[in-house]
C-alpha cells in the first residue's frame, strides 16, 4: 500500500557505494542541485568518486565488510556530513532491508523502496504469491520453501521436469541448480542449499519448472509515494555468463508493441500489488511462444538502467531523487516515448581468454571512446588501482542509434576505440559477440553465450581485433625489460602510434 509522506527536501545525498554507480549517482545529484557525499575504503582513495564529492569521508579497512558493508560507518558517516539522504547504488547495502531501516530509523531519507517492500520482494516464494494473486504470470512450481531433498523430489513429480532448484533469498544464480532427472535432485539439493547459505545466509530452496532457452527480458518501473506507477519499456539481458549479464539492450529485438505493453503492464501491476516505491525492474522469462514469466524484482536501480535513459530521455537517478523527497510522478503513461535503440557492454577487468579471471594492477593508460551516441558511465582513468577487494566492473560502455543496426555499429566503433593499458579486460569478448550473425539477428537466449563461446573463442585471438591485445602484449613484454621505457614496444615503436596505425588499418 502507498504511502504519501509530506515533501522532504534533499539537500545533500551520501552514496554508499564505490566505483561507476558512485560517479553516476554523483552526477546524478549535481543535475538536481544536490551535493552529494562520498564515502570510501583505504583502497579507493584515488577512485574519481572520492574526488568528484562536494565531500568525501574515509572508512576504516580494505574488504567490503569492513567498509561499504557496515551498518555503523555507512550511518557515522551520514551524521558526520550533515546529509539528508542516502543512496545505495546497486550491490552492497542496496537491497538490505535492515539497511534500509536503520537509515529511516536515524532519520535519513533512503533513497528506493520502503524496507517492507524489500522484504516481501526479497523472498522469491513470498513474491511468487504476490504475483499469483495480481494475475502476473509466473513459471509453474511451488511458492512454499522445501526444507529436504525428498519434499523437492515430491514437488518436481508435480511441476515436471526438467526443474530448477532455487535459492528463496538472493540471486545473481547462486544457490541454483537445474536438474533433469529424480535421481540427480538429492545431491543438486545439497550443492544448492550449501551455496544459498554461503552466499546469503539463508539455505531455503524452492521448485519450480525449468524452461528450456528462454529470454531475459525485464521492465524498468517507477513508482511513487501516491500510488502512480509507470514503466518505461524493456530491457533484453540475455546475453549471460553463469546467470550474470554481459550485454544488455533496449528494445527487446524479438519484443513488439503488443508484447511490450503486456509486459509493461505486468510491471505495473507487480510495482502497486507489492506497495513498491521509487525505481526497480521486474524481471521475466520470455519464451520462444511469447509467453513470459515473472521471475524476480530488483528493488533497486539497475547497473544496466542506462540504455532505458537514452530511449526514453528520462533520467533515472533524478527520478530516484525526485520520489523519494515525496514528489509526485507528475506524469501517466501515455508521456513515455520510446526512441530509437540502445545497447551496453559491461567492460570488465578480467581476461575472457583466460576462464574470465579477474585482472587487477594500475590502469597505466585508459583511452576512451567518444562520437555521435556514445555515452560511458563508468571510474574508468589512467592512473587507477584496480584491486582485489571489489567487483571488477571498470565502465559500462552504451551506444544509441536511431534503430538497432545503427546502435550495434556505433557500438563496434566504440569498442575499437577503446583502450586500456594494464589490467587486462573483457573488451574482445564483446567485439566477439558483436561480429557473430547470430547475435546480430537476435537469435540468442539465456544460455547462448556458454555455449558457444567455449568452442569458438579462438576467432578472438586475432590481432587485428582491436589496440587492446597490442597494447597490454607491448605491455607484458616491458615487465621483462625493467629499465625500459613502458611507452615504447619491443620493436622500437610507441605502443600508441602502433596501436594508431592498427586502428588506421583496420577502418580502411
Amino acid at each position: 500500500m502507498a504511502t504519501s509522506p509530506s515533501k522532504r527536501p534533499i539537500r545533500r545525498v551520501l552514496v554508499a557505494n564505490r566505483g561507476e554507480i558512485a560517479v553516476r549517482v554523483i552526477r546524478g545529484c549535481r543535475d538536481a542541485g544536490i551535493e552529494s557525499v562520498a564515502i570510501y575504503s583505504e583502497p579507493d582513495i584515488e577512485w574519481p568518486h572520492v574526488r568528484m564529492a562536494e565531500l568525501s569521508i574515509p572508512l576504516q579497512g580494505a574488504t567490503a565488510a569492513e567498509s561499504y558493508l557496515s551498518f555503523e560507518k555507512v550511518l557515522d558517516a551520514a551524521r558526520e556530513s550533515g546529509a539528508d539522504a542516502i543512496h545505495p547504488g546497486y550491490g552492497f547495502l542496496s537491497e538490505n532491508p535492515d539497511f534500509a531501516e536503520a537509515c529511516r530509523d536515524a532519520g535519513f531519507t533512503f533513497i528506493g523502496p520502503t524496507p517492507e517492500a524489500m522484504r516481501l520482494l526479497g523472498s522469491k516464494t513470498s513474491a511468487r504469491k504476490v504475483m499469483q494473486a495480481a494475475g502476473v504470470p509466473v513459471v509453474p512450481g511451488v511458492v512454499e520453501a522445501l526444507a529436504t531433498p525428498e519434499l523437492a523430489a515430491e514437488a518436481a513429480q508435480d511441476v515436471g521436469y526438467p526443474i530448477a532448484l532455487k535459492a528463496v533469498s538472493g540471486g545473481g544464480g547462486k544457490g541454483m541448480r537445474v536438474v533433469h532427472r529424480p535421481e540427480d535432485i538429492e545431491a543438486a539439493f545439497r550443492t544448492a542449499a550449501s551455496e544459498a547459505t554461503a552466499a546469503f545466509g539463508d539455505g531455503s530452496l524452492y521448485v519450480e519448472r525449468y524452461l528450456d532457452r528462454p529470454r531475459h527480458v525485464e521492465v524498468q518501473i517507477l513508482a511513487d509515494h501516491h500510488g502512480n506507477a509507470v514503466h518505461l519499456g524493456e530491457r533484453e539481458c540475455s546475453i549471460q555468463r553463469r546467470h550474470q549479464k554481459v550485454i544488455e539492450e533496449s528494445p527487446s529485438s524479438v519484443v513488439g508493441a503488443e508484447l511490450r505493453a503486456r509486459l509493461g503492464q505486468a510491471g505495473v501491476d507487480a510495482a502497486l500489488a507489492s506497495g513498491y516505491q521509487n525505481a526497480g525492474t521486474v524481471e521475466f522469462l520470455l519464451d520462444a511462444n511469447g509467453d513470459f514469466y515473472f521471475l524476480e524484482v530488483n528493488a533497486r536501480l539497475q547497473v544496466e538502467h542506462p540504455v532505458t535513459e537514452l530511449v526514453t530521455g528520462i533520467d533515472l537517478v533524478r527520478e530516484q531523487l525526485r520520489i523519494a523527497a515525496g514528489e509526485p510522478l507528475g506524469y501517466g503513461q501515455e508521456a513515455i516515448d520510446h526512441r530509437g535503440a540502445a545497447i551496453e557492454c559491461r567492460i570488465y577487468a578480467e581476461d575472457a581468454m583466460n576462464r574470465f579471471l579477474p585482472s587487477i594492477g594500475t590502469v597505466l593508460e585508459a583511452r576512451l571512446p567518444s562520437g555521435p551516441g556514445v555515452r560511458i558511465d563508468g571510474a574508468l582513468e589512467s592512473g587507477l588501482e584496480v584491486s582485489v577487494y571489489y567487483d571488477p566492473l571498470l565502465a559500462k560502455l552504451c551506444t544509441w542509434g536511431a534503430d538497432r543496426a545503427q546502435a550495434l555499429a556505433r557500438m563496434r566503433r566504440a569498442l575499437d576505440e577503446l583502450v586500456v593499458l594494464g589490467p587486462t579486460t573483457n573488451t574482445p569478448l564483446h567485439q566477439w559477440i558483436l561480429r557473430r550473425a547470430d547475435f546480430q539477428q537476435g537469435a540468442v537466449d539465456t544460455g547462448w553465450l556458454e555455449r558457444v563461446w567455449p568452442t569458438e573463442y579462438e576467432e578472438v585471438v586475432d590481432p587485428t581485433v582491436g589496440v587492446l591485445t597490442v597494447l597490454v602484449e607491448d605491455q607484458r613484454s616491458q615487465a621483462a625489460r625493467p629499465n625500459s621505457d613502458p611507452s615504447e614496444s619491443s620493436d622500437g615503436m610507441s605502443a600508441w602510434a602502433k596501436a594508431g596505425r592498427l586502428a588506421g588499418m583496420r577502418t580502411r
